[in-house]
């Protein structure tokens, strides 16, 4: 059994930054993929940033140039570094951690972004 944690998100300015934390636990022997999506009221949840193991990372064109993930492997984090915010980034974003058991998801954290 895989524990993912999110922390992070909140509310901040068109044009500011938030930055989202992820944590896996439990019993984990290899982590593939990492990844956050978001859903936003009315909407299917879409992709915003994956990064693989060895840390290839894939963006859509909606945040690129503006969201940085990372991992450390080590320390089974992925962090969510969001600049530049803009009113359509508001949603409830998740965290996804893929793995040889399958691919496990945490509860999620709202990120308004609002003047």
């Amino acid at each position: 059994q895989v524990q993912v944690a999110e922390s992070g998100g909140g509310t901040a300015q068109p044009g500011g930054s938030l930055r989202l934390s992820c944590a896996a636990s439990g019993r984990i022997f290899s982590f593939n993929a990492m990844g956050w999506y978001r859903q936003a009221p009315g909407k299917e949840r879409e992709l915003v940033a994956t990064i693989s193991r060895l840390g290839t990372t894939n963006y859509p064109d909606s945040v690129k140039g503006r969201f940085t993930i990372s991992r450390d492997n080590a320390k089974n984090t992925v962090v969510l570094q969001m600049n530049s915010l803009r009113p359509e980034d508001t949603a409830v974003y998740y965290c996804k951690i893929s793995t040889g058991l399958g691919a496990f998801w945490g509860q999620g954290t709202q990120v308004t972004v609002s003047s």
